[in-house]
């Protein structure tokens, strides 16, 4: 399968769905293949300028002669990237953008993912209104009333083929009840963390959009669901896929986006579980929200108690027959011989080890530990000690576990492993002990090691992800029996696709009290508002490595999101579409590369390119020579008070002295734009080339913060 991007034919406009097809099928080699099939598998109306199809790379090369015929991209794999969340991050039921925007109501937002579960009771549409009358979508279930005014339409692509949006995984049911999920009370998982389970937006409608089938997903399905969510009248997508690109123009969902963008339709876009790796970033598009994952201050603790009365701490949810501990029992460990497939515990190594009435010492994996406790639990195991590595560090992945379980940290494994391997414990022991859900972790929030880093490799230098929301360890609605003995399927999550879940029920809501904001003034309310300080007031820290450093702009961008404060920013950055493709220019891209991102025909040298630190971003990445100055400019919209004054503060990055003209503000009306200028000036003894230094430029009122993060990187 091919993804191919064509010109439209000059001076003609489809009169309808049919001439689309015609020209687009006029590229083709034959319209069906020997088999039959017809080779058109997608003909796109609004996200490119093109068409999916069944074609070799000979047909695509026969292709490239044909007039109008741009480029063409073998279709890739995409990756599959609350009872407590709305709480923690400030929402409340009787004040603030909760209250104001009535919980997102007249919203509708499009998740792009494994399809959705439409009985689950997080679906319920109890007091829901109507859905807009603007929408247009349908509901492709077999019967249609599993649709509501909650979940108003559900479709399925799978390469042309007829499909069910019924979700035979568990990830889609999971992010679309974070999202609009309605209020379920005693959710929990065996008993933990339990309480009233809502979505960040729940009064918002549902657009399902299914594109991964059997752990599969593909460019040419998202393209086809982005194009129908624009056709059905989606405000906000939010899009739990991807993968690293290579380039802009490669990637179904930054080209996707950027007419989604076009249409006033915000992309909330998951970072990847790429970290703590550098530059391992997806959806780094400039258009799009991308959102790193965060920690939450709860915790399912459980401590282990070892032989010589030593304790280690860590995490997990487990079916104890309302026991709180397991007896003392001896430890097994596979792994003690250095051989990987032991120390992960692979069930062929398992077969001729005696653990019976053992607890077993695996290393975790980032998925499959589940699968381990029940080959260990099958094997007549007593319980099971999930071990984290290195990289890992300090993020604890809870999950539903069928036999008693600690997952440990890797500064908690370390202590572990110092016990088991003193000479003196030719025989070492252990209990579990459960101690249930707990509240006030430090430090929290933070940034969870698995969370994707920038910098980004291919948007010029944008500082990337855009923020961090809660994605460790979030409870939600589940669409499969974890054969746990549970009336309600909920369970654990985590990753970047939660932490998008929730970004997209907050852009939901500004949309809904701020229904003239572009995408990029919504981006810029979350992004200028975002904060850099933990509960404690410390700056957030990353959770790797173990010795947990503060984090930088590549790990949280410009900060944790605060809904609240997004809702009333005070002062926003605007951004016009014309001024994305003066930025995709000014990145030297060729002509063709530029018409395949923004689905028309675009010549760069009738456009006013802009550098990369001239797009009015919210937040600021350059790089400066050594001995060099540069200024940048930026310009500020005001959406709070008619009359109001705003001041400068900045910090300065390290080696740099930064001067901004005007230092003082002046509005009188909402909606006006105030220009401002930035200069950087390399200190004379600053001798860093190859560093990165960190700075914010903030303006000040008594009512607002609008904060900038700013990265310099001396070349």
């Amino acid at each position: 399968m091919y993804i191919v991007h064509v010109e439209s034919p000059v001076n003609t406009k489809f009169l309808s769905i049919e001439d689309r097809r015609s020209w687009h099928e006029s590229f083709l080699p034959s319209p069906h293949l020997d088999s039959g099939e017809p080779r058109l598998v997608y003909s796109y109306a609004h996200v490119i300028s093109g068409f999916a199809a069944r074609l070799t790379s000979e047909d695509v090369k026969a292709m490239e002669g044909k007039a109008g015929f741009l480029h063409a991209q073998p279709d890739q794999e995409l990756e599959i990237m609350t009872t407590y969340t709305p709480a923690f991050l400030g929402l409340n039921q009787w004040n603030g953008v909760w209250w104001d925007s009535d919980f997102g109501a007249g919203t509708i937002i499009g998740v792009i993912d494994t399809g959705i579960l439409p009985t689950h009771p997080s679906l319920s549409d109890d007091e829901m209104p109507l859905p807009p009358l603007k929408w247009r979508g349908r509901c492709d279930f077999n019967d249609a009333s599993l649709c509501n005014n909650k979940l108003i339409g559900a479709m399925s692509f799978k390469a042309g083929y007829d499909s069910s949006p019924l979700d035979e995984h568990g990830h889609g049911t999971h992010i679309a009840s974070t999202v609009v999920g309605s209020q379920v009370y005693d959710a929990h998982v065996l008993g933990n963390a339990r309480g009233s389970a809502t979505g960040i937006a729940p009064k918002a409608h549902l657009a399902i959009y299914k594109v991964v089938h059997d752990n599969q997903g593909f460019d040419s399905d998202l393209l086809a669901a982005i194009d129908q969510a624009i056709l059905d009248g989606v405000d906000v997508l939010s899009i739990s896929l991807g993968r690293v690109s290579e380039q802009l123009y490669d990637s179904a969902a930054i080209i996707g986006s950027f007419a989604a963008m076009e249409k006033g339709v915000l992309t909330c876009a998951a970072a990847g579980n790429g970290g703590p790796y550098p530059s391992v970033i997806a959806n780094d598009a400039p258009w799009m929200l991308t959102i790193g994952a965060s920690t939450t201050d709860r915790r399912i603790t459980v401590t282990v108690q070892l032989g010589n009365e030593m304790e280690v701490e860590g995490e997990a949810v487990y079916q104890m027959s309302n026991l709180e501990r397991t007896a003392q029992s001896p430890i097994a460990y596979p792994g003690s011989n250095g051989v990987l497939e032991f120390k992960y515990c692979r069930p062929s190594t398992l077969f001729n080890i005696d653990i019976q009435d053992k607890i077993v010492i695996c290393w975790a994996d980032n998925d499959g530990n589940v699968e381990k406790g029940i080959t260990i639990k099958r094997a007549g195991g007593a319980g099971m000690i999930l071990l984290n590595s290195p990289l890992q560090s300090l993020t604890i992945i809870v999950e539903a576990h069928v036999l008693p379980v600690a997952h440990l940290s890797h500064r908690e494994t370390m202590k572990l492993l110092s016990y088991i391997d003193l000479p003196l414990h030719t025989c070492p022991t252990a209990t579990i002990i459960s101690k249930g859900t707990r509240f006030r972790a430090q430090p929290s929030p933070a940034v969870a090691s698995f969370s994707s880093r920038g910098p980004s490799l291919i948007n010029g230098g944008i500082l990337k992800p855009d923020v961090i929301s809660p994605g460790v360890n979030i409870l939600a609605a589940w669409s499969l029996d974890t054969g746990l003995s549970q009336s309600t399927p909920f369970n654990f999550m985590s990753g970047t696709s939660v932490s998008t879940a929730h970004l997209a029920g907050v852009a939901a809501m500004l949309r809904s009290t701020h229904p003239e904001w572009s995408p990029a003034m919504i981006k810029s309310a979350i992004m200028t508002t975002a904060y850099k300080q933990d509960l404690d007031g410390n700056h957030i820290a990353a959770e790797y490595p173990d010795d947990s450093p503060d984090s930088d702009f590549f790990a949280m961008g410009a900060g944790h999101v605060n809904p609240s404060g997004a809702h009333d920013p005070g002062l926003v950055y605007d951004i016009e579409p014309s001024d994305y493709i003066n930025y995709l220019c000014g990145l030297s891209l060729t002509d063709r590369e530029v018409s395949v991102i923004a689905h028309q025909n675009i010549q760069c040298s009738d456009v006013e390119k802009i550098s990369v630190e001239e797009l009015n971003y919210p937040s600021i990445s350059l790089s400066l020579e050594l001995d060099r100055r540069k200024i940048i400019t930026r310009n500020a919209t005001n959406v709070g008070e008619a009359h109001s004054v705003y001041f400068v503060h900045f910090d300065e990055p390290e080696g740099v002295t930064m001067d901004v003209t005007p230092d003082m503000l002046y509005f009188t009306r909402k909606n006006q734009k105030r220009c401002f200028t930035i200069e950087f000036i390399t200190k004379d003894d600053f001798t860093g080339r190859g560093h990165v230094s960190e700075g914010q430029l903030s303006w000040v009122n008594k009512q607002h913060t609008v904060r900038s993060p700013i990265s310099v990187n001396f070349v």
